[in-house]
C-alpha cells in the first residue's frame, strides 16, 4: 500500500514537471515570435531608417526638418532597394498585417517615394536648381497625380496612397458602409511633401510597435510650431492642412467631431489659454489659415 502511494507520488510529481515545462516552452516560445515578429516590422524598413538617420536634420527648435537630397542621391542605390522591397508586398499579404502594421508601411512607402521624385529629378540637366515639388508638375497635372509607383501589383501615384489607400480605405469588417478603416488625422502630420510649409518629415522610419507614439510626436512638434499654429486674442491661426482635410479632423478622433475639438485636444501645444479654450469650445473664435510655403524643405 506504502509502496503504491510511493508510486502514485513520484509519478504525479513527473506529470507536473512536464506540464510546468511545457507551459514555460510554449510561453518561451511565444516571447520568441513576437520578438520575432517586431524584428522583422523593423527589418522591413531598417534601410530608410538608416537613409533618414542619414540624411534629415532637424531645426527650427525641432520642430521642423531640413533634408540633404545631396545626400540621398549619393544613397540611391540604397532607396531604390529598399522602394523594390515595398514593391513585392503583395496586396493579398498587406491586407493580413494588423492596421499600426499597414499605416506605418504606407506612410513610410509615401514618403519614400516622395523622395525618390525629388532625388531622381535633383541637379539634373532639367531641373539644376529644383526650388519646389510643384515644378515637378504640368499645367493639366501635379506632381502627387504622377503614376510612378509600383505598388500592389499597379501602378500608383502619390495621391493614390494617401487619398486612396490611406485616407480613402474603407474597412469592409464592419457593417457600417463607409467607415473609416483608419481613421486617423494626425496622418497629415506624418507624410511629407517635401515641402517647408509640410510637417516635419520624421529622422526615422514608421513601424507599427512605436506608430502611436510616433504620430503623437509628429503631431505635438507641428502644432507647437508658432511659426505655423499660432493663438492671438481671438483668433487662432493654422496651416492650410486644417483648411484641405477639415474633414478628416472631424470624424471622431479621440472625440472630436469638430476641428474645434480637435484642437482643443492639443490647447497646451497652440498655448491656448482657459479664456481662448472657452472661446474656441462655444465656437466663438476666429480660424484662419495661413499662407503654405512650397519651397523645397532642402538642406541650404
Amino acid at each position: 500500500m506504502i509502496k503504491s502511494l510511493f508510486i502514485n507520488a513520484v509519478i504525479n510529481t513527473f506529470l507536473s514537471a512536464v506540464l510546468l515545462t511545457t507551459v514555460f516552452a510554449s510561453t518561451a516560445q511565444a516571447d520568441v515570435e513576437v520578438t520575432a515578429k517586431a524584428s522583422m516590422e523593423s527589418d522591413m524598413h531598417a534601410v530608410w531608417d538608416k537613409l533618414l538617420n542619414d540624411n534629415v536634420v532637424a531645426i527650427n527648435n525641432g520642430h521642423s526638418t531640413a533634408v540633404n537630397y545631396a545626400g540621398f542621391k549619393a544613397q540611391h542605390s540604397q532607396l531604390k532597394a529598399y522602394l523594390n522591397s515595398l514593391s513585392v508586398i503583395s496586396k493579398s499579404e498587406f491586407n493580413d498585417w494588423e492596421k499600426p502594421k499597414q499605416l506605418a508601411f504606407l506612410i513610410n512607402a509615401y514618403n519614400a517615394w516622395t523622395v525618390e521624385l525629388i532625388v531622381s529629378n535633383y541637379q539634373t540637366k532639367k531641373y539644376p536648381n529644383l526650388k519646389s515639388i510643384r515644378d515637378l508638375g504640368s499645367l493639366f497635372s501635379s506632381p502627387w497625380s504622377k503614376e510612378f509607383i509600383p505598388l500592389f501589383g499597379e501602378i500608383l501615384s502619390l495621391d493614390d496612397i494617401e487619398h486612396g489607400l490611406i485616407r480613402g480605405a474603407v474597412d469592409t469588417r464592419v457593417t457600417n458602409i463607409g467607415k473609416s478603416k483608419y481613421n486617423e488625422p494626425r496622418i497629415h502630420f506624418a507624410v511629407n511633401c517635401a515641402s517647408i510649409g509640410c510637417p516635419a518629415l520624421r529622422e526615422e522610419a514608421y513601424t507599427a510597435e512605436m506608430l502611436e507614439t510616433q504620430l503623437q510626436q509628429q503631431t505635438v512638434r507641428f502644432l507647437s510650431d508658432e511659426s505655423r499654429n499660432f493663438a492671438k486674442s481671438n483668433d487662432v491661426n493654422l496651416s492650410s492642412i486644417f483648411k484641405w482635410y477639415k474633414g478628416d479632423f472631424e470624424k471622431g478622433f479621440k472625440g472630436a467631431t469638430n476641428l474645434q475639438e480637435f484642437l482643443l485636444l492639443y490647447s497646451n501645444e497652440l498655448k491656448l489659454d482657459t479664456a481662448q479654450q472657452q472661446t474656441l469650445r462655444s465656437d466663438n473664435m476666429d480660424i484662419n489659415f495661413l499662407d503654405y510655403n512650397w519651397d523645397l524643405n532642402a538642406i541650404n
